[in-house]
């Protein structure tokens, strides 16, 4: 991360210009919005605006002012930005003036304007969100890892062999029934149940990180780690030439000190791709102990493979007679209705493969997360 100080001594300088502008900014305040700064990304003009909205206007009339001050500060007429904000990107500065527009109560002459501003960030998010990793410039791919680390994931549930009281159910508890008639002296007492107990399945992601998948691994990783973030249950490898285990890198509560773990962890990244290896390593040391079985294994990879179609057809049949579904994501999908694998590695897992999706955008991560819930 940049070195704190520069920013400190801007927002310093910001409280004083509202000062100058007849707003009434005390120390306090100008301490509380940097400590909120603090907890929020202080490289983002969102982030800006809105902690400085919330900690240093304390009177409805000041919204128009502090707005005035904050375009003038940090935009100035030229859009060009202070020093410490340079470090994101360059549309940043056209996203925020898009976005953020003067207070305006219900049923003034700005609502429709408003309305008609936010339609165009919506619209351009829209966009952002249906281009492909791979034609992303730097810094749409940071907006897009900032925009994924807000993403949800639902794990799907299964039914356990233990079971628990409930209004309803398939079998009857007699126990708590005799008790309960035991307690009225003999009277028959209504009838108790119980119900098989749910369980989130366990989410088992497999990720290449050889050189044919550099365009994409990098925020497949980034939607490893927000699976993470929501399951305890969820494990990540990754593989190029061997396997890695990475679940413990990711557990990590900043996304950047997570990601540069993994990726110290990993000595193959962008390397040579041995799929039918790989994946026989893993179901020979975490298969056989159980970690697959009954689980969701996503295998997010392009199907390029440099080893034995044998090997990765013996493995991929073995695996999935350990797990409850095989999902592959493959970004040369793209948005085709129908998919037919042309790549030697793709068409010798394609037997043992349930479900084929895109993980070529943002759009198609997200598909995958609307519709994992059913995967159970």
């Amino acid at each position: 991360m940049a070195d704190p100080e520069p920013f400190a001594r801007l927002l310093v300088e910001f409280g004083q210009e509202l000062r100058r502008a007849g707003m009434s900014v005390g120390t306090g305040d100008v301490l509380t919005y940097c400590a909120a700064v603090a907890e929020l990304d202080p490289t983002d003009l969102l982030d800006l605006y809105w902690g400085g909205r919330a900690s240093l206007v304390s009177r409805r009339e000041d919204l128009v002012v502090y707005d005035r001050v904050f375009r003038r500060f940090f935009l100035d007429a030229s859009d060009t930005l202070p020093e410490p904000l340079q470090l994101r990107m360059p549309s940043a500065a056209q996203e925020f003036a898009v976005l953020t527009v003067p207070a305006t109560e219900p049923g003034q002459d700005g609502h429709d304007e408003q309305e008609a501003r936010l339609g165009l960030v919506a619209s351009a998010a829209a966009g952002l969100k249906n281009k492909s990793f791979s034609t992303c410039t730097p810094d749409e791919l940071a907006a897009l890892r900032r925009i994924m680390s807000r993403l949800k994931l639902t794990p799907p549930r299964r039914r356990t062999r233990r079971t628990v009281s409930a209004p309803a159910g398939r079998r009857p508890d007699p126990r708590r029934t005799v008790r309960e008639t035991m307690r009225m002296h003999g009277e028959p007492a209504e009838l108790f149940w119980r119900s098989r107990r749910p369980r989130a399945r366990r989410l088992v992601l497999i990720l290449d990180v050889s050189g044919s998948m550099a365009d994409y691994s990098r925020n497949l990783l980034q939607f490893a780690y927000s699976a993470r973030r929501v399951s305890t249950q969820a494990e990540v490898f990754c593989f190029g030439t061997r396997l890695t285990r990475i679940t413990r890198e990711l557990a990590r509560r900043r996304v950047d000190d997570a990601l540069d773990l993994a990726a110290k962890a990993v000595v193959d990244w962008e390397g040579g791709t041995r799929i039918g290896a790989s994946l026989d390593t893993f179901v020979r040391v975490w298969g056989r102990r159980g970690l697959c079985r009954g689980a969701i294994v996503v295998v997010c990879s392009d199907g390029l493979d440099r080893g034995d179609p044998a090997v990765l057809a013996s493995s991929m049949e073995r695996l999935s007679r350990l797990s409850h579904r095989i999902v592959w994501l493959n970004p040369h999908r793209g948005e085709s209705a129908e998919f037919t694998p042309t790549t030697l590695g793709m068409m010798a897992a394609a037997p043992y493969v349930d479900l084929v999706l895109s993980g070529h955008d943002l759009r198609s991560l997200e598909h995958f997360a609307e519709i994992l819930p059913e995967l159970g």
